[in-house]
């Protein structure tokens, strides 16, 4: 049986350690499809897996890379057949079942979707997990009824992979986009995103926001939590709404129920990972035809995969600007 490369995560007496493995398809884990991975990319998530920042793998040994894209080479389900492209993300893949940072892969077809007409392999990794999520994110303020017409939106953690998606889909549906960041440098690739505003939080969210602040955006998009979603949520604007889907600045939320209560503002709670496979198929669709692939393609930074390592442990330093796509091979 030919042998594949892959990175593997492990924990014993030894210690914890990630490091390139040679590995044999007896070795993958259960499932009813076998795809040959292509490609993957690094999100947030991934990088704490690999440096073991935090208890993101939950069983080792395993395989890190919460997303991957590929082509099946065996099924035993009539949903996918050999030659078709698919993309993985979310369902505890790279935490509890091995995931796609190797170049084979096996997994249940019920967290599979076809890749969409329209949508290379590497354009369905630099969106990857970060920019399905922003889409989800998308939905839910249109879900909620929220409209450009009613006021900007902002993005926090906005040079990040979420961020940068989330400004250019905020963008095209017509709203004016206020890019939350701490790396004011980064304007110029921000702006070229879409942004129409970049607003410096070390500068104006400092300490502990008042319950309520002046009003400035309609909704948002946010993937920082704690001391910067607090900001964000008291300068919101009356039956405004904010869609938030991470927890790069911590767990913690220190505000109060007064804008929930006094201003109508809606916290929307964004979840990607056990999300229906109706709501990927429709987020995933959408990003195929809605995200303008000229700004998809200048957030992108192609790393090979014996790189991989490098570029988990700088995304969890705070260095990434937009996405990775990790050519596997």
């Amino acid at each position: 049986m030919s042998t594949f490369k892959a990175v593997r995560i492990d924990k014993d007496d030894a210690g914890y350690r990630a490091g390139f493995v040679e590995m044999n398809e007896a070795d993958l884990m259960d499932g009813d499809v076998t795809v040959r991975v292509t490609h993957s990319t690094v999100n947030y998530k991934d990088g704490l897996a690999i440096t073991g920042k935090s208890p993101v793998v939950r069983k080792f040994p395993m395989i890190p890379g919460v997303d991957f894209c590929g082509v099946v080479e065996k099924s035993d389900t009539d949903e996918f057949k050999a030659g078709d492209k698919v993309i993985l993300n979310g369902w505890g893949v790279g935490e509890g079942h091995f995931g796609g940072y190797a170049q084979k892969a096996r997994l249940k077809s019920d967290w599979l979707v076809h890749l969409p007409d329209g949508l290379k392999p590497e354009e369905a990794m630099a969106i990857g997990t970060a920019g399905y999520t922003a889409m989800l994110c998308l939905m839910a303020l249109e879900k909620h009824g929220i409209k450009p017409e009613m006021g900007p939106a902002i993005v926090t953690g906005s040079a990040g992979g979420v961020g940068s998606v989330a400004i250019a889909l905020l963008k095209r549906a017509g709203f004016h986009v206020i890019a939350s960041t701490r790396r004011p440098e980064e304007a110029d690739y921000l702006k070229g995103m879409g942004a129409d505003e970049i607003l410096d939080i070390k500068a104006e969210f400092q300490g502990a926001p008042k319950p309520l602040m002046k009003e400035r955006w309609a909704c948002g998009i946010d993937a920082v939590g704690s001391l910067t979603l607090a900001h964000v949520i008291a300068a919101t604007k009356y039956n405004g709404a904010i869609a938030a889907c991470g927890l790069a600045q911590g767990m913690d939320l220190p505000t109060t129920v007064v804008p929930f209560i006094l201003r109508g503002v809606a916290l929307l709670g964004v979840e990607s990972v056990q999300c229906s496979k109706q709501m990927r198929i429709e987020a995933w669709g959408r990003l195929a035809k809605e995200l303008d692939k000229a700004k998809l393609a200048s957030m992108i930074t192609h790393v090979p995969f014996e790189h991989v390592m490098d570029a988990a442990r700088d995304i969890v330093a705070g260095t990434v600007r937009g996405r990775i796509v990790v050519d596997i091979g």
